[in-house]
Protein backbone atom coordinates (compact mmCIF):
# COMPACT_ATOMS: atom_id res chain seq x y z
CA UNK A 1 0.00 0.00 0.00
CA UNK A 2 2.81 2.25 0.21
CA UNK A 3 5.01 1.70 -2.69
CA UNK A 4 1.86 0.90 -6.02
CA UNK A 5 -0.42 3.07 -7.36
CA UNK A 6 -2.67 2.64 -10.60
CA UNK A 7 -3.25 5.21 -13.10
CA UNK A 8 -6.18 5.62 -15.09
CA UNK A 9 -7.56 8.71 -17.28
CA UNK A 10 -11.31 8.38 -15.26
CA UNK A 11 -11.30 5.09 -16.82
CA UNK A 12 -11.03 2.44 -13.49
CA UNK A 13 -14.48 1.63 -13.22
CA UNK A 14 -15.59 1.87 -17.03
CA UNK A 15 -12.73 -0.56 -17.56
CA UNK A 16 -14.15 -3.07 -15.24
CA UNK A 17 -11.76 -2.87 -12.74
CA UNK A 18 -13.66 -1.51 -9.78
CA UNK A 19 -13.06 -4.50 -7.31
CA UNK A 20 -9.76 -2.26 -6.95
CA UNK A 21 -11.87 -0.12 -4.47
CA UNK A 22 -11.93 -2.54 -1.98
CA UNK A 23 -8.66 -2.45 -1.38
CA UNK A 24 -7.63 1.18 -1.94
CA UNK A 25 -9.90 4.41 -2.91
CA UNK A 26 -9.23 7.05 -5.19
CA UNK A 27 -6.77 9.80 -4.39
CA UNK A 28 -8.20 13.00 -3.30
CA UNK A 29 -6.66 15.75 -1.42
CA UNK A 30 -9.50 18.68 -2.13
CA UNK A 31 -13.11 19.35 -0.41
CA UNK A 32 -15.81 16.99 -0.90
CA UNK A 33 -19.40 17.79 -3.38
CA UNK A 34 -22.59 16.38 -2.81
CA UNK A 35 -22.26 14.50 -6.20
CA UNK A 36 -19.02 12.90 -4.62
CA UNK A 37 -21.55 9.78 -3.14
CA UNK A 38 -20.29 11.06 0.29
CA UNK A 39 -16.59 10.43 -1.05
CA UNK A 40 -17.43 6.84 -0.46
CA UNK A 41 -14.58 6.31 -2.97
CA UNK A 42 -12.23 9.37 -2.10
CA UNK A 43 -9.11 9.28 0.48
CA UNK A 44 -6.44 11.72 0.93
CA UNK A 45 -4.27 8.07 0.68
CA UNK A 46 -5.99 6.40 -1.86
CA UNK A 47 -3.98 4.22 -4.38
CA UNK A 48 -5.87 5.25 -7.14
CA UNK A 49 -4.76 8.15 -9.72
CA UNK A 50 -7.64 9.41 -12.18
CA UNK A 51 -7.81 12.33 -14.25
CA UNK A 52 -9.14 12.54 -17.81
CA UNK A 53 -5.60 13.56 -19.22
CA UNK A 54 -3.87 10.58 -20.60
CA UNK A 55 -0.62 11.98 -20.71
CA UNK A 56 -0.56 13.30 -16.92
CA UNK A 57 -0.79 10.25 -16.39
CA UNK A 58 1.32 8.31 -18.61
CA UNK A 59 3.92 10.95 -16.34
CA UNK A 60 3.13 10.61 -13.32
CA UNK A 61 3.62 6.77 -13.91
CA UNK A 62 7.01 7.30 -15.48
CA UNK A 63 8.03 9.33 -12.25
CA UNK A 64 6.66 7.43 -9.95
CA UNK A 65 8.94 3.95 -11.10
CA UNK A 66 11.72 6.25 -11.51
CA UNK A 67 11.78 6.57 -7.76
CA UNK A 68 11.90 3.32 -7.24
CA UNK A 69 8.32 2.35 -7.01
CA UNK A 70 5.59 0.24 -8.88
CA UNK A 71 2.65 1.02 -11.24
CA UNK A 72 -0.03 -0.22 -13.69
CA UNK A 73 -1.70 2.05 -16.24
CA UNK A 74 -5.28 0.96 -17.46
CA UNK A 75 -6.46 3.41 -20.77
CA UNK A 76 -8.59 2.76 -23.96
CA UNK A 77 -7.00 1.22 -26.49
CA UNK A 78 -8.73 4.01 -29.23
CA UNK A 79 -6.94 6.81 -27.12
CA UNK A 80 -3.53 4.90 -26.28
CA UNK A 81 -1.85 7.19 -29.07
CA UNK A 82 -1.96 10.19 -27.07
CA UNK A 83 0.78 8.92 -25.02
CA UNK A 84 2.89 7.45 -27.99
CA UNK A 85 5.57 9.61 -28.28
CA UNK A 86 5.75 9.65 -24.04
CA UNK A 87 6.29 6.02 -23.71
CA UNK A 88 8.93 5.90 -26.92
CA UNK A 89 11.12 8.69 -24.94
CA UNK A 90 10.53 6.26 -22.37
CA UNK A 91 11.64 3.26 -24.65
CA UNK A 92 14.53 5.27 -25.64
CA UNK A 93 15.78 6.17 -21.99
CA UNK A 94 15.24 2.33 -20.79
CA UNK A 95 17.34 0.63 -23.75
CA UNK A 96 20.57 2.99 -22.68
CA UNK A 97 20.29 2.40 -19.03
CA UNK A 98 20.04 -1.30 -19.93
CA UNK A 99 22.53 -1.39 -22.64
CA UNK A 100 25.03 1.41 -21.57
CA UNK A 101 24.61 2.74 -18.08
CA UNK A 102 25.11 -0.49 -15.79
CA UNK A 103 25.81 1.11 -12.62
CA UNK A 104 22.23 2.49 -12.74
CA UNK A 105 19.63 0.43 -10.63
CA UNK A 106 17.32 -1.60 -12.06
CA UNK A 107 13.27 0.38 -12.17
CA UNK A 108 10.28 -1.76 -11.85
CA UNK A 109 8.66 -2.09 -15.46
CA UNK A 110 5.94 0.64 -17.19
CA UNK A 111 3.20 -1.91 -17.44
CA UNK A 112 0.37 -1.10 -19.68
CA UNK A 113 -2.97 -2.01 -19.77
CA UNK A 114 -5.22 -1.67 -23.05
CA UNK A 115 -8.47 -2.50 -22.47
CA UNK A 116 -12.37 -1.34 -23.74
CA UNK A 117 -10.33 -3.00 -27.43
CA UNK A 118 -11.27 -2.53 -31.15
CA UNK A 119 -13.40 -5.30 -31.38
CA UNK A 120 -15.89 -4.58 -27.96
CA UNK A 121 -16.95 -0.79 -29.34
CA UNK A 122 -20.63 -1.79 -29.77
CA UNK A 123 -21.81 1.64 -27.75
CA UNK A 124 -18.78 3.77 -29.01
CA UNK A 125 -18.26 3.10 -32.55
CA UNK A 126 -15.32 4.23 -34.87
CA UNK A 127 -13.75 7.05 -32.77
CA UNK A 128 -12.79 4.35 -30.58
CA UNK A 129 -11.32 1.71 -32.93
CA UNK A 130 -7.48 1.84 -33.28
CA UNK A 131 -5.24 -1.42 -32.30
CA UNK A 132 -2.37 0.72 -33.58
CA UNK A 133 -0.25 1.26 -30.32
CA UNK A 134 1.37 -2.17 -30.18
CA UNK A 135 2.74 -1.22 -34.07
CA UNK A 136 4.36 1.60 -32.21
CA UNK A 137 6.05 -0.45 -29.35
CA UNK A 138 7.09 -2.88 -31.86
CA UNK A 139 9.81 -0.26 -33.39
CA UNK A 140 10.97 0.16 -30.10
CA UNK A 141 14.66 -1.65 -28.63
CA UNK A 142 13.97 -5.78 -28.45
CA UNK A 143 16.11 -5.46 -25.02
CA UNK A 144 13.50 -3.16 -23.54
CA UNK A 145 9.59 -4.07 -25.27
CA UNK A 146 7.18 -6.86 -24.65
CA UNK A 147 3.61 -7.52 -25.85
CA UNK A 148 1.07 -9.77 -24.86
CA UNK A 149 -2.49 -10.65 -26.05
CA UNK A 150 -3.67 -13.16 -23.57
CA UNK A 151 -6.77 -15.05 -24.98
CA UNK A 152 -8.67 -15.61 -21.84
CA UNK A 153 -8.82 -14.54 -18.02
CA UNK A 154 -7.05 -16.75 -16.71
CA UNK A 155 -3.66 -16.06 -18.87
CA UNK A 156 -4.40 -12.08 -18.46
CA UNK A 157 -4.03 -13.40 -15.03
CA UNK A 158 -0.76 -15.04 -15.40
CA UNK A 159 0.58 -12.31 -17.94
CA UNK A 160 -0.14 -10.02 -15.51
CA UNK A 161 1.81 -11.79 -12.32
CA UNK A 162 4.61 -11.79 -14.92
CA UNK A 163 4.40 -8.26 -16.24
CA UNK A 164 4.29 -6.66 -12.33
CA UNK A 165 6.98 -8.57 -11.54
CA UNK A 166 9.39 -7.70 -14.46
CA UNK A 167 12.21 -4.85 -14.21
CA UNK A 168 13.66 -2.46 -16.61
CA UNK A 169 11.05 -3.02 -19.80
CA UNK A 170 7.44 -1.59 -21.29
CA UNK A 171 5.14 -4.23 -21.00
CA UNK A 172 1.88 -3.80 -22.88
CA UNK A 173 -1.07 -5.79 -22.59
CA UNK A 174 -3.87 -5.96 -24.41
CA UNK A 175 -6.86 -7.50 -22.92
CA UNK A 176 -11.02 -6.50 -23.57
CA UNK A 177 -13.08 -5.86 -20.55
CA UNK A 178 -16.03 -7.28 -21.57
CA UNK A 179 -16.40 -10.73 -20.41
CA UNK A 180 -15.11 -13.62 -22.43
CA UNK A 181 -14.86 -17.68 -22.59
CA UNK A 182 -12.14 -19.46 -20.76
CA UNK A 183 -10.36 -21.61 -22.41
CA UNK A 184 -7.63 -22.53 -20.42
CA UNK A 185 -7.68 -24.07 -16.75
CA UNK A 186 -5.57 -21.91 -14.59
CA UNK A 187 -2.07 -24.64 -14.66
CA UNK A 188 -2.97 -24.95 -18.42
CA UNK A 189 -2.63 -20.87 -18.50
CA UNK A 190 0.35 -20.43 -17.01
CA UNK A 191 2.30 -23.14 -18.85
CA UNK A 192 0.56 -21.53 -22.32
CA UNK A 193 2.06 -17.92 -20.75
CA UNK A 194 5.32 -18.77 -20.41
CA UNK A 195 5.96 -20.61 -23.59
CA UNK A 196 4.24 -17.69 -25.12
CA UNK A 197 2.99 -19.62 -28.45
CA UNK A 198 1.74 -23.18 -28.54
CA UNK A 199 -0.37 -26.06 -30.06
CA UNK A 200 -4.11 -26.57 -28.37
CA UNK A 201 -4.47 -29.96 -28.51
CA UNK A 202 -8.49 -29.60 -27.65
CA UNK A 203 -9.02 -27.55 -30.45
CA UNK A 204 -6.87 -29.61 -33.18
CA UNK A 205 -7.70 -32.63 -34.92
CA UNK A 206 -3.81 -33.46 -36.95
CA UNK A 207 -2.46 -35.20 -33.85
CA UNK A 208 -0.20 -38.32 -35.46
CA UNK A 209 0.37 -36.50 -38.82
CA UNK A 210 0.79 -33.00 -40.98
CA UNK A 211 -1.90 -30.77 -40.58
CA UNK A 212 -3.84 -29.45 -43.77
CA UNK A 213 -4.30 -26.27 -42.79
CA UNK A 214 -2.72 -24.07 -39.50
CA UNK A 215 -5.81 -21.73 -37.86
CA UNK A 216 -3.36 -19.26 -35.73
CA UNK A 217 -5.04 -16.75 -33.05
CA UNK A 218 -3.20 -13.59 -30.80
CA UNK A 219 -6.03 -11.70 -28.99
CA UNK A 220 -9.31 -12.71 -27.00
CA UNK A 221 -11.60 -11.76 -29.80
CA UNK A 222 -9.70 -13.12 -32.78
CA UNK A 223 -9.40 -16.39 -30.69
CA UNK A 224 -12.86 -17.05 -29.99
CA UNK A 225 -13.85 -16.02 -33.83
CA UNK A 226 -10.99 -18.52 -34.90
CA UNK A 227 -12.28 -21.61 -32.80
CA UNK A 228 -15.46 -20.89 -33.88
CA UNK A 229 -14.30 -21.50 -37.64
CA UNK A 230 -12.23 -24.07 -36.69
CA UNK A 231 -15.19 -26.15 -35.42
CA UNK A 232 -17.49 -24.99 -38.52
CA UNK A 233 -14.88 -26.65 -40.48
CA UNK A 234 -14.56 -29.81 -38.32
CA UNK A 235 -18.29 -30.05 -38.83
CA UNK A 236 -18.59 -30.00 -42.36
CA UNK A 237 -15.14 -31.22 -43.26
CA UNK A 238 -14.81 -34.16 -40.70
CA UNK A 239 -11.65 -35.70 -42.63
CA UNK A 240 -10.05 -31.97 -42.75
CA UNK A 241 -6.71 -31.85 -40.40
CA UNK A 242 -6.30 -29.10 -38.51
CA UNK A 243 -3.83 -27.84 -36.27
CA UNK A 244 -4.48 -24.61 -34.09
CA UNK A 245 -1.78 -22.43 -32.62
CA UNK A 246 -2.51 -19.33 -30.10
CA UNK A 247 0.01 -16.75 -29.42
CA UNK A 248 -0.13 -15.07 -26.10
CA UNK A 249 3.92 -13.53 -26.92
CA UNK A 250 3.59 -11.25 -30.11
CA UNK A 251 7.10 -11.05 -30.09
CA UNK A 252 7.72 -14.64 -30.72
CA UNK A 253 6.91 -14.53 -34.02
CA UNK A 254 10.14 -12.47 -34.51
CA UNK A 255 13.36 -14.31 -35.42
CA UNK A 256 15.57 -15.88 -32.36
CA UNK A 257 18.31 -13.40 -33.52
CA UNK A 258 15.94 -10.33 -33.50
CA UNK A 259 14.36 -10.28 -30.42
CA UNK A 260 15.09 -12.64 -27.16
CA UNK A 261 11.21 -14.00 -27.13
CA UNK A 262 11.68 -14.65 -30.36
CA UNK A 263 11.22 -18.53 -31.72
CA UNK A 264 14.51 -20.07 -33.64
CA UNK A 265 13.70 -21.43 -36.82
CA UNK A 266 13.04 -24.71 -36.79
CA UNK A 267 10.66 -24.32 -33.64
CA UNK A 268 8.82 -21.88 -36.11
CA UNK A 269 8.28 -24.64 -38.57
CA UNK A 270 7.58 -27.16 -36.28
CA UNK A 271 4.24 -24.70 -35.22
CA UNK A 272 3.28 -23.65 -38.48
CA UNK A 273 4.97 -26.05 -40.96
CA UNK A 274 6.82 -25.35 -44.00
CA UNK A 275 4.80 -25.27 -47.11
CA UNK A 276 0.55 -25.66 -45.25
CA UNK A 277 -1.45 -22.77 -45.75
CA UNK A 278 -1.90 -20.30 -42.14
CA UNK A 279 -4.44 -18.51 -41.60
CA UNK A 280 -3.88 -15.78 -38.88
CA UNK A 281 -6.75 -14.10 -37.13
CA UNK A 282 -4.99 -11.04 -35.50
CA UNK A 283 -6.21 -8.26 -32.71
CA UNK A 284 -4.56 -5.46 -34.68
CA UNK A 285 -3.73 -4.49 -38.14
CA UNK A 286 -3.22 -7.47 -40.17
CA UNK A 287 0.53 -5.86 -41.73
CA UNK A 288 2.01 -6.18 -38.13
CA UNK A 289 2.05 -9.57 -38.08
CA UNK A 290 3.69 -9.77 -41.67
CA UNK A 291 6.14 -7.42 -40.68
CA UNK A 292 7.36 -9.37 -37.83
CA UNK A 293 7.28 -12.70 -39.79
CA UNK A 294 8.39 -11.52 -43.22
CA UNK A 295 11.71 -13.51 -43.04
CA UNK A 296 9.99 -17.01 -41.95
CA UNK A 297 10.21 -19.67 -44.15
CA UNK A 298 6.62 -20.31 -44.91
CA UNK A 299 5.57 -16.72 -44.89
CA UNK A 300 3.83 -17.21 -48.43
CA UNK A 301 1.33 -19.55 -47.43
CA UNK A 302 0.73 -16.79 -44.52
CA UNK A 303 -2.84 -15.16 -44.77
CA UNK A 304 -3.49 -12.51 -42.16
CA UNK A 305 -6.80 -11.13 -41.00
CA UNK A 306 -6.92 -8.27 -38.75
CA UNK A 307 -8.58 -4.82 -38.40
CA UNK A 308 -9.10 -2.93 -41.75
CA UNK A 309 -10.27 0.46 -40.60
CA UNK A 310 -13.68 -0.50 -41.47
CA UNK A 311 -16.34 -0.24 -38.73
CA UNK A 312 -18.98 1.78 -36.67
CA UNK A 313 -21.54 0.99 -33.82
CA UNK A 314 -21.49 -2.82 -34.84
CA UNK A 315 -22.18 -5.41 -32.77
CA UNK A 316 -18.70 -7.79 -32.10
CA UNK A 317 -19.83 -10.16 -35.01
CA UNK A 318 -21.14 -7.48 -37.00
CA UNK A 319 -17.76 -5.83 -37.06
CA UNK A 320 -15.54 -8.85 -37.10
CA UNK A 321 -17.57 -9.71 -40.42
CA UNK A 322 -16.45 -5.88 -41.60
CA UNK A 323 -13.29 -6.89 -40.78
CA UNK A 324 -13.52 -10.19 -41.95
CA UNK A 325 -12.43 -11.68 -38.32
CA UNK A 326 -15.38 -13.26 -38.24
CA UNK A 327 -15.82 -17.34 -38.74
CA UNK A 328 -17.73 -17.38 -41.96
CA UNK A 329 -14.85 -15.39 -43.94
CA UNK A 330 -12.28 -16.86 -41.91
CA UNK A 331 -14.05 -20.50 -42.89
CA UNK A 332 -14.15 -19.09 -46.77
CA UNK A 333 -10.35 -18.66 -46.72
CA UNK A 334 -9.48 -22.03 -45.31
CA UNK A 335 -11.47 -23.58 -48.67
CA UNK A 336 -9.79 -21.05 -50.55
CA UNK A 337 -6.61 -21.87 -49.59
CA UNK A 338 -6.48 -25.80 -48.65
CA UNK A 339 -5.99 -27.66 -52.32
CA UNK A 340 -9.23 -29.82 -53.02
CA UNK A 341 -11.33 -28.00 -51.16
CA UNK A 342 -12.00 -25.41 -53.62
CA UNK A 343 -14.02 -27.72 -55.34
CA UNK A 344 -15.27 -30.17 -52.88
CA UNK A 345 -16.26 -27.31 -50.60
CA UNK A 346 -18.11 -25.07 -52.64
CA UNK A 347 -21.48 -25.84 -51.34
CA UNK A 348 -20.60 -25.33 -47.84
CA UNK A 349 -18.81 -22.24 -48.88
CA UNK A 350 -21.62 -20.54 -50.66
CA UNK A 351 -23.27 -21.84 -47.36
CA UNK A 352 -21.10 -19.19 -45.59
CA UNK A 353 -21.11 -16.47 -47.39
CA UNK A 354 -25.27 -16.97 -47.12
CA UNK A 355 -24.62 -16.96 -42.98
CA UNK A 356 -22.63 -13.73 -43.24
CA UNK A 357 -25.66 -11.88 -45.34
CA UNK A 358 -27.76 -13.60 -42.71
CA UNK A 359 -26.21 -12.47 -40.16
CA UNK A 360 -25.46 -8.77 -41.04
CA UNK A 361 -29.62 -8.45 -41.67
CA UNK A 362 -29.87 -9.57 -38.11
CA UNK A 363 -27.99 -7.04 -36.85
CA UNK A 364 -29.39 -4.23 -38.62
CA UNK A 365 -32.75 -5.27 -37.66
CA UNK A 366 -31.99 -6.09 -33.86
CA UNK A 367 -28.79 -4.42 -33.15
CA UNK A 368 -27.50 -7.42 -31.39
CA UNK A 369 -26.13 -10.86 -32.28
CA UNK A 370 -28.23 -13.86 -32.34
CA UNK A 371 -27.90 -15.99 -29.32
CA UNK A 372 -26.21 -18.85 -31.28
CA UNK A 373 -23.15 -16.16 -31.63
CA UNK A 374 -23.84 -14.64 -28.37
CA UNK A 375 -23.79 -18.03 -26.34
CA UNK A 376 -21.43 -19.34 -28.76
CA UNK A 377 -19.24 -22.31 -26.87
CA UNK A 378 -16.92 -24.98 -28.19
CA UNK A 379 -18.94 -27.69 -29.50
CA UNK A 380 -16.19 -30.87 -29.12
Amino acid sequence: MGNFRVFGPDETASNRLTLIYEASRKTWLEEYLPRDADGTDLSPDGRVMEMLSEHTLEGWMEGYVLTGRHALLNTYEGFAHIIDSMVNQHAKWLEKCVSEVRWRAAISSLNILISSTVWRQDHNGFTHQDPGFIDVVTNKSAAVTRIYLPPDANCLLSVADHCLRSINYINVIIADKQPHLQFLAMEDAVRHCAKGIGMWEWASNDQGGEPDVVMASAGDVATTESLAATALLRQKFPNLKIRFVNVVDLFRLVPQNEHPHGLSDRDFDSIFTTGKPIIFNFHGYPWLVHKLTYRRTNHDNLHVRGYKERGSINTPLGLAIENQTDRFNLAVDVIDRVPGLQATGAHVKEWLKDEILRHQEYEYENGIDPPEIRDWTWPF
